[in-house]
């Protein structure tokens, strides 16, 4: 019987947006620590967020961390903590309640396809190690 992968700090995306694209892009390139990416349309995506009871919603990004699940507003902020630079200072946002930071998130959410036109990324060579193909 073979043993289910385990990952952590892993962020699920809209595989079919541009903007999400170019949101991994970014993460890709700032990242300080790993991270593992899985479009919210691909078996393990739906997979992983089944298991932890999420009914996926694709303009909603998922980020697994020490096998708790956070969404909206809070992934956005908890992936900034593992990027290099000034942006896991951004943190500092999270003591805002989840209901106020959130109609900020799905403002961007509701016009994404706008902001950036849908497009199929494809990971770097090595940067594939990154992306869970199960």
């Amino acid at each position: 019987m073979k043993k289910e992968a385990s990952y952590d700090r892993v962020v699920f995306y809209d595989g079919d947006c541009g903007f999400c694209n170019s949101s991994v892009q970014f993460i890709l390139n700032k990242k300080k620590t790993p991270f593992y990416f899985a479009a919210l349309q691909s078996e393990t995506g739906k997979k992983i967020l089944k298991k932890h009871n999420i009914a996926v919603k694709l303009d909603t990004i998922y980020f697994l961390k020490q096998d708790k699940i956070y969404d909206r507003s809070s992934a956005a902020l908890q992936i900034a903590r593992g990027l290099k630079g000034g942006y896991p200072l951004l943190f500092v946002f999270y003591i805002i309640p989840k209901f106020l930071r959130d109609p900020f998130y799905n403002l961007i959410a509701r016009y994404r396809h706008k902001i950036r036109s849908g497009y199929c990324m494809l990971p770097a060579k090595e940067d594939e190690q990154y992306f869970i193909k199960e």
